[in-house]
């Protein structure tokens, strides 16, 4: 089965519709249908907010202290 890729979605986005979808499987009133569909878009929600952050968290590594400053090195994001 291939994986689609969907384009990159603000951060703070997709962590309120993984709130959303986790609030309605922790109500335990859809389908079990709905709920695996529900399961799977958190699923999904989840690996892009772990992309986004250690993207951020490579970034923040990058950051070097020469002489009492921090410069900022070049950040190349890997192809997936």
């Amino acid at each position: 089965m291939a994986v689609k890729k969907n384009p990159p979605r603000a951060f703070e986005a997709a962590l309120a519709e993984l709130e959303q979808v986790v609030g309605q499987l922790e109500q335990g009133e859809l389908s079990l249908e709905e709920a695996l569909q529900g399961f799977e878009r958190g699923v999904a929600l989840v690996r892009s907010c772990q992309h986004t952050l250690q993207d951020a968290e490579q970034k923040v590594e990058q950051l070097l202290e020469r002489n009492g400053r921090l410069v900022a090195a070049p950040f190349v994001v890997a192809a997936d």
